[in-house]
């Protein structure tokens, strides 16, 4: 039996680490991780995770605030290991630095945390698509928030929170021109990892309330049992439960 080829990014620590975690864990998984520096003591650390019998893992470099990145990444894994196709992408490579009112928001600000949050997803989108295609069961998954929301949780959010309803937009829309690929949006809750519990200290917070593990563990479930009908440009909280735009 082939094996199930999962690209995450954003790998090396936090939800993409513990996603990378659980899928290596599973047999006949090849497991990418894809970060902004594959050769850190950080990233080296994930070569000890627990594997499933015929799993492995492979890393290669791919920062999302740089347009060329994907594309080099894609083609490090065709000409340097063999990859003519993937079948699940989990977009989770993000940035949440500020978070002001509109008032005092810095345009700055929001075109770094766009160019990160937005592009880097449509160019590893594009980048990837390819190899999607060529999967028996293709599966995209955009690491989302109710950040995003239109509901707008009662925080100070200018910069983050549109970034996320932009890329919410676009895994909405890429499930609608793909017909062939599964796509939605993963709510991971509020977890309380280093960019989580660094949000909580901006917000006045104690800690992030949701955690980690059971946050990856139904990011994860999610992956697994998504097929077009069920999953398809639908927005998915970690717990199961499908949450309005």
């Amino acid at each position: 039996m082939a094996p199930t080829i999962v690209l995450v990014t954003g790998a090396s620590r936090g939800l993409g680490r513990g996603i990378v975690q659980r899928f290596l864990a599973k047999p006949d998984h090849v497991v990418i991780a894809a970060n902004r520096a594959p050769s850190d003591a950080t990233t080296a650390t994930l070569q000890d995770l627990p594997r499933g019998e015929g799993s492995r893992l492979i890393t290669v470099k791919l920062d999302s605030a740089v347009e060329a990145d994907a594309t080099d990444a894609v083609q490090t894994l065709q000409k340097q290991h063999g990859f003519d196709s993937v079948d699940i992408v989990v977009a989770n490579a993000g940035i949440s630095e500020v978070y002001p009112v509109v008032s005092a928001m810095n345009a700055s600000d929001l075109q770094r945390h766009i160019t990160t949050n937005v592009l880097g997803v449509v160019w590893l989108y594009q980048a990837v698509l390819p190899l999607l295609r060529r999967s028996p069961n293709p599966r995209w998954v955009t690491m989302g928030s109710s950040a995003g929301s239109l509901e707008q949780p009662p925080i100070p959010n200018g910069v983050y929170g549109p970034t996320k309803a932009m890329v919410h937009w676009y895994t909405k829309r890429i499930n609608a021109e793909e017909p062939i690929l599964t796509v939605f949006v993963a709510d991971p809750g509020f977890p309380n990892t280093d960019m989580g519990s660094r949000a909580a200290g901006l917000l006045g917070l104690p800690r992030a309330p949701d955690e980690p593990d059971e946050s990856c563990d139904g990011v994860v479930r999610a992956i697994e049992e998504a097929t077009k009908e069920t999953h398809g440009g639908k927005f998915i909280h970690y717990r199961g439960e499908v949450l309005p735009w």
